[in-house]
């Protein structure tokens, strides 16, 4: 039955939003968006191509340059890791260890756990806020060698993750915690973890994400132990941006975000248009693996506000002097996707 009451409650949802301003009288913002932080095919990248390649961000006003989908964000990030690379060779240093000096794109989608662990340990670092998180329990699975058959197996063993700081260095601080060992005395923690050195014998096993762990069981591995079993919080993808661009460019932040929880929404309701993401952004077009990758973000937040409790853990197994110096809330900023949940808005993107 007509409610007289509705059309109050949406004009009041339009106005607060600004979904009610058609996109060709709102002013037009530029910015410049880097999904290719981290380096991995992801379910929780798969909203910003949706909002970009559904005609979400237009609608809203924006014009985003978002690389690597663009030929200029697809040099510039091929010229940084060429040049990162001679680095490494010339001065003989981990990759962990480089500057801060890639491409400039304000807002960046990538691990919230990161972000804080760089922000402490390195000064080049910018001070990066957390203003929305899609990934707030830690999703990925261990791939194991046939003959490992128990996590307890794996102590003493060689047990892969990607780079100090990264989600898969931080989970695994967690496996040894949980299990009561050394994280340097009874298990060899190793970077650069993935299914070839594993099959190559350089690892016993590595926490493998969605993406990664298809390509184990196309290999005929077995997944070892589904790590989300444990419900550990962390930071995972999350919107970032630094607190000096966020201050000035709040209306800018706004719209992405509202671009990103439109784009969830339509990816709940419509698994079409994240298999066509995955085409267009990855050229994946395997049914089954789409299928498993498609999976893996059942949990995706209808309502992505930065992950709270994964920054606590993560300055938990990150503890240190320059740690201490921080409280929780110097990480992220909660208003965008509080302004959208409290009006309404992101409820009604599901009725």
């Amino acid at each position: 039955m007509w409610n007289r009451s509705q059309p109050l409650f949406l004009l009041m949802v339009l106005l607060v939003t600004g979904a009610g301003t058609p996109a060709w009288t709102q002013e037009r913002l530029s910015v410049r968006v880097d999904l290719w932080s981290g380096g991995t095919v992801s379910i929780n990248k798969i909203p910003f191509v949706v909002a970009q390649e559904e005609g979400i961000y237009e609608r809203n006003g924006l014009d985003v340059d978002q690389y690597p989908f663009s030929s200029a964000g697809i040099v510039m990030e091929l010229t940084y890791r060429a040049w990162s690379n001679l680095f490494n060779s010339w001065f003989n240093r981990p990759r962990q260890t480089l500057p801060y000096f890639g491409p400039p794109a304000p807002i960046r989608i990538g691990g919230g756990t990161p972000r804080v662990h760089h922000r402490v340990t390195d000064a080049r670092v910018p001070d990066w806020i957390i203003f929305a998180t899609t990934d707030h329990v830690f999703q990925s699975k261990i791939i194991a060698r046939p003959e490992i058959t128990s996590l307890e197996q794996l102590k003493g063993k060689r047990l892969g993750y990607n780079v100090v700081g990264s989600t898969t260095h931080f989970m695994a601080l967690v496996l040894a915690e949980k299990m009561g060992w050394d994280p340097v005395q009874d298990i060899s923690l190793m970077a650069g973890g993935s299914l070839a050195k594993l099959q190559e014998g350089s690892l016993d096993a590595f926490i493998a994400s969605d993406f990664r762990k298809a390509d184990a069981l196309a290999a005929g591995y077995k997944v070892l132990f589904d790590i989300r079993t444990w419900n550990v919080p962390i930071a995972g993808s999350s919107v970032n941006a630094p607190a000096s661009w966020l201050r000035d460019n709040r209306e800018t932040a706004r719209r992405f975000i509202k671009s990103l929880v439109e784009a969830i929404a339509l990816m709940k309701q419509d698994k079409n248009v994240v298999f066509r993401a995955y085409e267009k952004g990855w050229g994946i077009t395997d049914p089954e693996k789409l299928e498993l990758m498609y999976a893996g973000g059942a949990e995706m937040p209808r309502k992505p506000y930065p992950a709270v409790e994964g920054i606590k853990k993560t300055m938990e197994i990150y503890d240190s002097n320059e740690m201490r110096k921080y409280k929780p809330e110097d990480f992220y900023d909660d208003s965008f996707v509080r302004e959208l949940d409290e009006s309404g808005f992101i409820d009604s993107l599901y009725k």
